[in-house]
């Protein structure tokens, strides 16, 4: 039977070396399910696959689309449903590598993206508006009131994400979190999931090394070249907003460096908590790369 091979896990955790020897083992393409890496122009702030690596395997959905183009999980998981069609058209047997820490983008594709209602323009203003008055703080509150549950898991500094909670709430009476836990959509192929871990000390002291090499690397140059695009909201994110505040004279260099090691382990902690809910994942240390082997080997020959 045709079968994806989902490798998730918080970031920094080591999923780009495995994916890439599994990839080259198998002599199949990676799929990538990292939400900005999919942007051109941001690598170094996304931790995007170097030239070496994309010159290894070859990569689906890094760098395609430009900064300012609008996407989003269900248009990923119409792509990426294309993609597959096209790969396992007249197999029987074959495997694709799909990886990534973007959790709504790898639920898209595993489960399907729920029918959630389009927001009216009536409601898009007046959430528009409370934002520009309130501030996220303000709307942060009233989504902890109104869905505890999408609360916990939402990139609480993402303003677009909690207006959009906020939006769905308001309009339909419901939460978002309900539009959400809906029936999985059935796959014409199997799905294969594990997440990588490790202590949560290493994983912190690895978070911490990276955003140093992203520095040395020139993340300071990147955020310079980005800044005058800093509103869209492929920017909207850990790394970039750090650096922008650092531009602006908010904080000092060496202040937006720790910044943006803290929220990526923030962030971390974040991904851990979503993964942690799947059942269908299996987890692994990701040190343990003979035991990940021979699980996947047992696993896909099965």
């Amino acid at each position: 039977m045709n079968t994806l091979l989902v490798i998730t896990g918080p970031t920094a955790v080591g999923k780009t070396d495995l994916c890439l020897d599994i990839a080259e083992s198998h002599g199949i393409p990676i799929i990538n399910a990292d939400s900005r890496q999919i942007y051109r122009g941001m690598q170094i702030g996304t931790a995007a696959p170097t030239a070496s690596q994309l010159a290894r395997v070859r990569h689906y959905f890094v760098g395609t689309l430009d900064i300012d183009a609008y996407y989003n999980a269900s248009m990923y998981e119409q792509d990426v449903m294309e993609l597959l069609g096209k790969m396992f058209d007249g197999h029987d047997n074959s495997l694709a590598l799909m990886t990534g820490g973007s959790m709504m983008y790898i639920d898209a594709v595993c489960n399907g993206i729920d029918d959630i209602p389009t927001i009216r323009d009536d409601v898009r203003e007046l959430y528009k508006r409370r934002l520009a008055d309130e501030g996220l703080e303000s709307l942060l509150v009233e989504l902890r009131e109104k869905d505890p549950e999408y609360y916990d898991i939402v990139d609480r500094n993402n303003a677009r994400r909690v207006v959009h909670g906020l939006e769905i709430c308001h309009q339909t009476g419901l939460t978002y979190t309900s539009f959400r836990v809906r029936e999985k959509k059935q796959r014409p192929f199997r799905i294969v999931k594990i997440a990588l871990n490790r202590e949560r000390e290493t994983l912190y002291e690895r978070i911490n090394r990276r955003v140093d090499s992203m520095m040395a690397e020139g993340l300071e140059q990147e955020a310079h070249k980005l800044y005058p695009m800093r509103h869209l909201n492929s920017l909207n994110t850990v790394g970039y907003k750090e650096m922008f505040n650092y531009i602006d004279g908010v904080w000092s260099l060496d202040e937006a460096v720790e910044r943006i090691k803290g929220n990526t382990r923030r962030y971390a902690r974040k991904q851990l908590t979503w993964y942690k809910r799947d059942d269908d994942i299996v987890w692994f240390d990701a040190a343990e790369t003979e035991k990940i082997n021979n699980y996947l080997v047992d696993k896909l020959t099965s």
